[in-house]
């Protein structure tokens, strides 16, 4: 049965998997987590075989040009604003004054929005509004919230966005710019995500946030089908990541290991490192204890908003990715990610908090030997500074 016909009888041509109990579920309808709580990962009946490289050359350049690896239906058309194509930048003095000769940047903060929020935001947009969602809600430390905004207004459906009332001026102005309905609350992301799902079922609005539904972990994947393309199909020997909910890290790791399955890639998959920060570093505990699972991160504190994020919902996936790939966490003070950040700035790059997180992670792994100079290092800036500035 070809694609066009399996979605005209009512399936679509992939399936949802527990990411924990294995359970599945057909894809079609408004999808959140598996009954035992934990999150649904996006499982294709069949892979694209290499020779859809060839078709590339013909699109646009966004992340919906991989749209045979993504959850779209035959001619479906997703809600968009022209997310993904971000560069891959060099940066060859910051590289060798730091004795790494092979450092590059995925520079997220040209994506619509600001940030790579927008990725996962409209996938899980396009999915959602296809099922029938009539309003949607999410819980934000900041950049998630703006690209949901965004992301409603241009799909015709209202969003309600909670966030902390210490979140940057900037983005809370952004949110509002987009008509968000935007309620802030004292506390942190976690209040905010319990705000977000009382809401949510009294609504019935639908609940986009991380991990809570299957499909923004999609959007997310396309950073490394992306970054596999530029690196002419093969891949750095070591990504670092500043996580906070990690489903960029998880989509990456699921991405590598459909790219290796379908014969799209060479070499080996790179080992995928965690940073966060000194004052919320659950992923960093549970990885140095040896556990499968984070635990609460009491007061969680940090200027890069998009880390403060006390339990990851994805923590068991984030931690799991880490030791399959040979990786590692590591934890950074606010002093070292302030410092870094001001470095890819200087290098014309307007790196978030959270992307000199990233730069200055690589630095301490580098100085404990778990990267070394001569490795290629792909360092992540996921959001623009200037959302941070008031």
């Amino acid at each position: 049965m070809s694609v066009r016909e399996a979605v005209q009888v009512g399936r679509l041509p992939w399936s949802l998997e527990c990411s924990a109990c294995g359970k599945t579920r057909p894809a079609g309808g408004l999808a959140g987590v598996c009954d035992c709580g934990q999150p649904y990962l996006v499982r294709y009946a069949s892979a694209p075989p290499p020779d859809v490289k060839s078709l590339l050359a013909e699109r646009d350049w966004t992340m919906w040009r991989y749209r045979e690896w993504l959850p779209l239906s035959d001619g479906e058309q997703p809600v968009t604003l022209g997310e993904g194509g971000t560069p891959l930048l060099p940066v060859p003095r910051l590289a060798a004054r730091h004795g790494l000769s092979q450092l590059w940047v995925k520079d997220e903060s040209t994506n619509p929005t600001g940030s790579f929020k927008a990725r996962g935001l409209a996938a899980a947009v396009t999915r959602a509004v296809r099922a029938g969602a009539k309003a949607f809600v999410v819980p934000t430390a900041g950049n998630a919230g703006v690209a949901l905004a965004a992301y409603a207004a241009r799909a015709g459906v209202p969003g309600r966005v909670y966030a902390p009332a210490s979140t940057p001026a900037t983005i809370l102005s952004q949110i509002r710019s987009f008509g968000g309905d935007l309620v802030l609350v004292e506390g942190h992301i976690g209040d905010c995500g319990a705000a977000a799902r009382a809401f949510a079922a009294e609504t019935g609005a639908v609940d986009v946030s991380t991990l809570r539904e299957p499909y923004r972990i999609e959007g997310k994947k396309t950073l490394g089908l992306e970054l596999a393309e530029q690196l002419g199909w093969t891949l750095p020997d070591a990504i670092v990541y500043a996580t906070g909910g990690g489903t960029g890290l998880i989509g990456m790791w699921k991405a590598f290991g459909e790219l290796t399955r379908a014969g799209w890639l060479r070499g080996t998959p790179p080992r995928m490192f965690s940073v966060q920060a000194a004052g919320c570093a659950p992923v960093v505990r549970a990885f140095e204890a040896g556990d499968d699972a984070c635990a609460a991160w009491p007061d969680p504190s940090t200027v890069a908003a998009g880390l403060r994020v006390p339990r990851p919902l994805g923590d068991r996936l984030i931690l799991r990715a880490l030791r399959e790939s040979g990786g590692a966490a590591v934890a950074v003070t606010d002093n070292q990610l302030q410092a870094a950040a001001r470095e890819l700035q200087a290098e014309g790059i307007d790196a978030c908090p959270e992307g000199g997180a990233a730069l200055a992670g690589a630095l301490e792994l580098e100085a404990r030997g778990l990267i070394q100079g001569g490795e290629r290092v792909v360092v992540f800036n996921t959001g623009a500074g200037w959302l941070y500035r008031s």
